[in-house]
């Protein structure tokens, strides 16, 4: 048996173990507390550093605790690629954001935490290859995994197969409250989040749950935010309600973010500064491909013609809402588009953009005849600013763009091009948007009625809760959506609905 057999034994082992019940409420005297009942995790693989996250839990903690860790270049940590200590305090919930630096370049290492008598799981992670190494990549796509809404089967799944990196693209969290039903197999507990002790608990909560924790000790994540790690339809300084207080709870959420994340230091917000997390972001995996992360909520302009008295999203007709074409708004920010536009690397044979939601043009109408149809809180709802970044994208003759998103609890297939009413022009990238790990989808009726009017979507599913995986070498993408059976069961079996590959050279996916 293979050291990636044994390892993976061991997280599916204790993931079982574990059950479903909070991790965290399983002791009762403080002295026999688990003090890692939250797991770690790794995140930001470079080719010679990545960091490594944990968050010490139970009552009596000192305000300063010295929390050790190693890396190793094996399995039984004989050969210790890096140690070192960090202190961990109440300021940031007892969470450590550890930094090896130095490390070899593509390949994997093992590593674990020591703090107050007690030894943490062990898990796995690795470095991006060098730059202008040869390199293949596997990868899966995840977002929305609302704790009420299901049981997490696609994460056990996930941590049986042999990923390199995972792509987590927004609702890690929700901060609804309590549901009335209290019939329900999970809930949250409390009010909906509001200040930094509502967010931790909820943090604590979602992190409790053992096949999460299982996938995060698989492999390393890149990891950026929709709304409701802060509050359903935010629009930067602007809530769903209207608060004027909002900046306040949003500040708040990004420290609880921060914390629970495996982000380096100089990350964390700012206590005197308002100001969102910078996460548009961009990595190399050699000389494969650039991923470029984007934050879609932190600088976009207020959703148009939305409900009275009321801030956030709408389903409008073009017709009725002029406002929607305005070249002036933005759901990235001038800052974040400007930046995009010189990220692109045509250097490489691929480049995966990762942000939150559906990109392609979704109408719910026939565009033809009287105008479309559009939900204005993805990018429908901003159409001039989908087209400046195509027409961008266009101009730095890249050679392979694949375009993933999340947000919308369905998974969509999609090819992109500049002008959605014209399918005979060029396609300029290709379209992966992921069905939810957990959140509850719509209608598949609404979705198999507006297939008709957006020829360019090539799937539509929105029964479906799961992930999607993707192989990638510099010839060829391979996709495979992976969807849950039962999305109540934890041991619920797992099943591919769908295979597509992307041919370099060749844009648009094609059915495999």
């Amino acid at each position: 048996m293979s050291r990636y057999q044994t390892d993976r034994r061991h997280l599916l082992q204790l993931a079982l173990a574990a059950g479903t019940a909070p991790l965290f409420l399983r002791h009762a005297r403080a002295a026999d507390t688990e003090r890692f009942a939250l797991g770690l995790a790794s995140g930001g693989p470079r080719p010679d550093r990545l960091v490594l996250w944990t968050r010490l839990t139970g009552p009596e903690l000192a305000d300063q605790v010295e929390v050790r860790w190693e890396l190793a270049e094996d399995e039984g940590f004989k050969q210790i690629a890096a140690r070192g200590s960090e202190t961990a305090s109440p300021a940031s919930a007892h969470s450590i954001h550890a930094e090896p630096a130095g490390l070899k370049p593509d390949r994997w290492y093992w590593y674990r935490f020591t703090a107050l008598g007690q030894q943490s799981a062990v898990g796995r992670t690795r470095t991006a290859p060098a730059a202008g190494a040869k390199a293949s990549l596997r990868f899966a796509i995840a977002s929305c995994q609302r704790w009420d809404h299901g049981h997490y089967a696609a994460w056990r799944d996930m941590a049986e197969q042999e990923l390199d990196l995972v792509l987590f693209l927004g609702d890690y969290i929700y901060e609804y409250g309590a549901g009335k039903d209290s019939t329900a197999k999970r809930q949250h507990q409390g009010r909906a989040c509001q200040t930094l002790d509502d967010y931790r608990r909820r943090y604590a909560l979602y992190k409790s749950d053992p096949h999460l924790q299982a996938m995060h000790a698989r492999a390393p994540w890149l990891c950026t935010w929709d709304d409701h790690e802060v509050s359903n339809d935010y629009a930067a300084d602007q809530g769903e309600t209207l608060a004027p207080d909002f900046p306040a709870r949003r500040r708040a959420a990004a420290q609880a973010y921060w914390e629970h994340m495996p982000f380096p230091k100089a990350w964390q917000p700012s206590a005197a500064d308002l100001s969102p997390l910078r996460l548009y972001q961009h990595w190399n995996w050699g000389s494969l491909t650039r991923l470029i992360t984007l934050d879609d909520r932190s600088w976009r302009d207020p959703q148009v013609c939305p409900k009275p008295d009321r801030g956030g999203s709408n389903t409008v007709d073009e017709r009725d809402c002029p406002a929607l074409h305005d070249p002036a708004r933005s759901l990235l920010g001038s800052a974040q588009e400007r930046w995009l536009a010189k990220t692109w690397d045509a250097s490489r044979p691929w480049n995966l953009l990762a942000q939150q939601t559906l990109m392609a043009r979704h109408s719910q109408r026939d565009p033809a005849n009287g105008g479309g149809r559009y939900w204005t809180d993805g990018w429908d709802g901003y159409p001039a600013a989908r087209t400046r970044l195509l027409q961008d994208l266009a101009a730095a003759r890249v050679p392979n763009t694949v375009v993933l998103g999340g947000d919308v609890h369905a998974n969509h297939v999609a090819g992109l091009r500049l002008d959605f009413d014209k399918p005979e022009t060029p396609l300029l990238a290709s379209e992966f948007c992921g069905t939810s790990i957990s959140s509850h989808g719509g209608s598949q009726q609404r979705l198999d009625q507006a297939l008709a009017h957006n020829p360019h979507l090539l799937l539509s599913r929105s029964e479906q809760r799961g992930y999607v995986r993707f192989d990638l070498k510099a010839g060829l993408m391979q996709a495979e959506l992976r969807a849950v059976v039962d999305a109540w069961d934890a041991q619920s079996a797992v099943e591919t609905q769908a295979r597509f590959v992307v041919e370099a050279g060749k844009p648009g996916p094609q059915a495999a």
